[in-house]
């Protein structure tokens, strides 16, 4: 069954003050989908979702939400919803009037089409149903987000987590299509964005809605998201599944933002077989022109620790941590330092045999454009 498109970026420019932040952007964005924006800061990211929020306007392109340019409506106007880094709570409100807020505000007419509630004479009747609805809706928010029973706790009385858990609540109270996150783990402590990061994906689930997500933390991005859209200088870079970014990263760029890793210079020498440092390996599923220059991509964990007599390359440990599930080495081959996670235990001095299957070693064009970041 193919998925249905609810947002549809073509051609967007934004320009501030002669500086061109996002240029020429297409993507596409699908119905019940966590899709992640990510880069370094400056990369266009976070002005992308402010333009599909309506916070900015582009100056070329359209952006189309449900088959309907949306250039400029204004954010209420939209079946969005954004919960930004810093959550903007009322301070003088408690939690459940946080999250109430956006719904006893609005006028009787939207009330009614969203409770889907028939209209009645009785005013006052009509007045208790909506009441008893939006206490309804908002208790709903708060058990999603694991806040019930903290209706009356005051905003100054919690944690940056559950304030964080408060903006989410006030975010999805009102079901919107669409809800755009700007980094909102930023200000929460290694454990919690780890914890939250689960919840997070958890939650989009149940709701069933189209989240974009915006970070520059690769491990973010790679905990939720069904797709990536990697950003440098207000152009994508690549979009794809973490796995595809992660196994199959087209440049240096986006293979050394996502995770750590090793970049070696190689030539394609022929079909799956390519050589790098002085050394013929077997790789499988690229085709390159033979003797073409490319570059080789091998993952820290993806190198083979053998025995010496066994080793396709041969090095020396000049560094040695031990990060409590395996150890992260740097090994000197030939003058090329290598980064290289192994099991075993090793010191600095050792001699160290490497490996690796061909399955796992990943090819890339090389490109003038590509530099180390």
């Amino acid at each position: 069954m193919d998925k249905k498109v609810i947002i549809e970026l073509s051609h967007i420019t934004k320009i501030f003050d002669e500086d061109v932040i996002v240029k020429d952007l297409n993507l596409t964005i699908f119905e019940n989908e966590f899709i992640t924006l990510l880069g370094p800061s400056g990369c266009g990211k976070t002005t992308t979702l402010r333009m599909i929020g309506g916070f900015e306007t582009p100056n070329e392109g359209s952006i189309i939400i449900n088959g309907k340019i949306f250039n400029d409506l204004p954010p209420f106007a939209r079946p969005i919803n954004t919960v930004f880094q810093k959550y903007a709570l009322f301070p003088h409100l408690n939690i459940y009037e946080n999250v109430a807020f956006g719904l006893k505000n609005r006028d009787e007419a939207y009330l009614l089409k969203f409770f889907n509630i028939a209209p009645m004479e009785d005013k006052k009747a009509l007045k208790k149903v909506i009441a008893q609805k939006i206490d309804e809706a908002v208790k709903d928010a708060l058990k999603l987000v694991k806040l019930t029973g903290f209706e009356n706790r005051k905003i100054t009385q919690i944690s940056g987590g559950q304030a964080q858990r408060v903006a989410l609540a006030r975010a999805v109270v009102n079901k919107p299509q669409i809800l755009l996150l700007d980094e909102p783990l930023a200000a929460l402590d290694l454990k919690l964005r780890q914890n939250m990061q689960y919840e997070l994906k958890d939650m989009q689930r149940k709701l069933g809605i189209t989240f974009i997500f915006v970070t520059h933390d690769q491990e973010e991005a790679m905990t939720m998201s069904d797709r990536i859209v990697v950003m440098k200088e207000g152009i994508i870079e690549q979009l794809g599944t973490p796995k595809q970014i992660y196994n199959e990263p087209v440049n240096r760029y986006v293979a050394n933002f996502i995770g750590e890793t090793n970049i070696i210079s190689g030539t394609y020498l022929k079909k799956d077989t390519v050589k790098f440092l002085d050394t013929e390996f077997k790789c499988t599923g690229y085709i390159f022109n033979d003797l073409e220059a490319v570059d080789v991509v091998i993952r820290p964990e993806d190198w083979d620790v053998v025995d010496l007599e066994k080793a396709k390359l041969k090095g020396v440990v000049t560094s040695a941590i031990f990060k409590g599930v395996h150890n992260e080495l740097s090994v000197d081959v030939g003058g090329l330092e290598l980064n290289v996670n192994t099991y075993e235990s090793y010191q600095v001095g050792d001699a160290i045999g490497l490996a690796v299957d061909p399955y796992e070693v990943h090819l890339m064009k090389v490109s003038k454009d590509d530099q180390v970041v």
